[in-house]
């Protein structure tokens, strides 16, 4: 199979050409670097079943022949990280739905099979214990720009399910719970990578609120398991799936097992809201996703836990700094 993977340098988009490769399939990577990096993608570079092309997914003269030639499309490019929605909301609305527009054309003329990467983000501020993928989608008033990004995700979808019905685009719909592992950035408001960088410095971990909203957190490897399973089941076509897990953990205890793990001297410093992003700005207590659906189609489940997770991390991070990588 050739796979095309938009946002293929990013974060899960060089962990997933990584396994695509490994399984002895073709890939070709398509992104704009505007949060992607080349080194994600250093070992791929040197497959010849690898290609990497520089630029984005509204360039349909640089989209559509590529898209030509592949069977099949992750789409994973977008605007993503609470720092860049908040600071940029243009952008963010810009790139998911015009961008993701370019994509689904492309991927509908050409007959590929899509995946969209989708977020936790569009369940909003609903209260559920678990959020379930039928659930009502809850999202905040458009003054308050922390909820463009959950919008333009949740448009995405709709306008994706559009295609499939009246342009005969075949979409896989997945919603990512908090995917974390080597690789990942804190530039943009990460909160694992963000915590790690601070201990390894001995600074401060600032803790948005009081620390008490819960999270869970998946290996980018798990994601990726999933992600694959999913493109390869015919009867996923057409619908939305969870990915995450169901081990919830709070932000402060998070903050509290890196200094732990990296035997930090780090203080723990709590940061209201509204001086971390500004006023207006809403946060979620809880988010855990059902995955029963995901389990059902693919017989999916998480293999990493948390520690460890914070551990291949820390890990990471700490041979980059050594390396004089910004991250």
């Amino acid at each position: 199979m050739h796979y095309l993977i938009t946002g293929g340098a990013g974060f899960i988009g060089s962990h997933l050409t990584d396994s695509l490769l490994a399984a002895g399939h073709h890939v070709t990577a398509l992104d704009d670097f505007s949060t992607g990096r080349r080194e994600n993608v250093a070992a791929a570079l040197n497959n010849e079943r690898y290609r990497l092309v520089e630029g984005g997914i509204e360039q349909d003269d640089i989209l559509d022949p590529l898209a030509a030639d592949a069977d099949a499309i992750f789409h994973l490019a977008a605007a993503v990280g609470v720092d860049l929605v908040v600071k940029d909301p243009v952008r963010t609305i810009h790139t998911n739905v015009h961008g993701s527009e370019s994509v689904f054309n492309a991927a509908a003329r050409h007959d590929c099979k899509l995946l969209l990467a989708s977020t936790s983000e569009v369940y909003g501020r609903a209260f559920n214990e678990t959020f379930k993928e039928t659930d009502d989608l809850v999202i905040g008033p458009p003054t308050h720009y922390r909820w463009s990004y959950a919008a333009s995700k949740a448009l995405d979808e709709f306008l994706a399910l559009a295609y499939f019905k009246e342009e005969k685009l075949r979409p896989v719909i997945v919603r990512l719970f908090n995917t974390v592992g080597p690789r990942q950035t804190g530039r943009y408001g990460m909160v694992l990578p963000r915590f790690v960088a601070s201990a390894l410095k001995n600074k401060p971990l600032r803790v948005f609120g009081d620390g008490q909203q819960t999270r869970c957190f998946c290996h980018v490897a798990d994601t990726v398991r999933a992600l694959m399973g999913l493109m390869d089941a015919d009867a996923a076509v057409g619908r939305i799936f969870n990915v995450g897990t169901q081990t919830s953990v709070s932000i402060l205890e998070l903050a509290e097992l890196v200094i732990e793990e990296t035997g930090s001297s780090s203080e723990i410093l709590f940061v209201p809201y509204e001086e971390a992003y500004g006023p207006g700005f809403e946060d979620m207590r809880r988010r855990m996703p059902d995955i029963s659906a995901l389990n059902a189609m693919t017989g999916w489940s998480p293999r990493h836990d948390l520690r460890g997770i914070a551990r291949q991390v820390i890990a990471s991070m700490s041979q980059s700094s050594n390396k004089g990588v910004d991250r």
